[in-house]
């Protein structure tokens, strides 16, 4: 959520698909976007047509864990796009769950595996403990 405000994206009466239904991250994340009064679809490995729900989505948060299993094509002109996962491939290189060179030239923002949610995550992870800290001295 917090990338998304950081990006001004327009959360209330936007369409979002989350795609992946972990407990950790995709439960959570729908429960958020709803509570911000998106329309949210939750998505995952036998989600029927899930390029055509994709295509549809204003918000896009890809936590599946299969490497670029989101093709650029899928992503709607002008989307917002998360990229949740991390999969090593058999060459080393370390890639997300969506197509991200293809992905980006259709995307108004979206995150880079590796380098977006990961930091982003260490860096609320910090801001809590400072937050934490401050509170428990008074």
């Amino acid at each position: 959520m917090r990338l998304l405000r950081e990006v001004r994206a327009e959360i209330a009466g936007a369409r979002a698909v989350v795609i992946g239904r972990s407990l950790l991250v995709g439960r959570p994340m729908a429960l958020l976007l709803a509570n911000a009064d998106a329309t949210v679809t939750l998505c995952h490995s036998k989600t029927r047509d899930l390029a055509a729900e994709v295509r549809q989505a204003d918000i896009v948060i890809a936590a599946i864990g299969h490497a670029e299993l989101v093709r650029g094509d899928w992503i709607k002109q002008g989307a917002y796009v998360i990229d949740v996962g991390m999969t090593r491939t058999g060459d080393g290189k370390l890639v997300g769950d969506v197509e991200f060179l293809a992905a980006a030239q259709r995307a108004r923002a979206i995150t880079p595996v590796p380098g977006g949610v990961g930091p982003m995550t260490i860096a609320c992870l910090l801001e809590n403990t400072v937050e934490a800290a401050k509170r428990r001295r008074g």
